[in-house]
């Protein structure tokens, strides 16, 4: 992550505060390749991680309502299509359809009590600022 913050094109997501521990996610636009997608930043043991919001299984949004990503014991991102549970802090498919699959990695950063995350060479800003 030093490379991206050496960059300076870090996004601002939100205040830190508004990532609970294993709550719910912080939902955004981006371009992936381009076209809009949906991406999602949350905070899993003390961390916040983010990915695209796309199942490796299948690529379509995941969550079973808007935010809303983790399994009834709030220990695995869940694919509400076909249940594909992957591990929250790597994004590496654990059980279900998606194989050997894992989830496009955000990079995120948090500083100074917000969230930020970076572009990438495939995930840009769905708008200019």
């Amino acid at each position: 992550m030093p490379e991206a913050a050496e960059r300076g094109d870090a996004q601002h997501l939100c205040a830190s505060e508004q990532l609970a521990e294993r709550g719910d996610a912080m939902v955004f636009d981006v371009l992936q390749y381009r076209q809009p997608a949906r991406a999602f930043a949350l905070r899993f043991d003390g961390r916040v991680v983010a990915y695209l919001n796309r199942c490796a299984h299948v690529p379509a949004e995941m969550d079973w309502q808007p935010g809303q990503f983790l399994d009834s014991e709030r220990a695995f991102i869940l694919c509400s299509i076909h249940g594909a549970a992957y591990e929250p802090s790597s994004g590496r498919c654990v059980a279900g359809p998606c194989g050997r699959g894992r989830l496009v990695v955000i990079d995120v950063e948090e500083r100074d009590g917000q969230v930020y995350w970076y572009p990438s060479r495939d995930t840009q800003p769905a708008f200019a600022d």
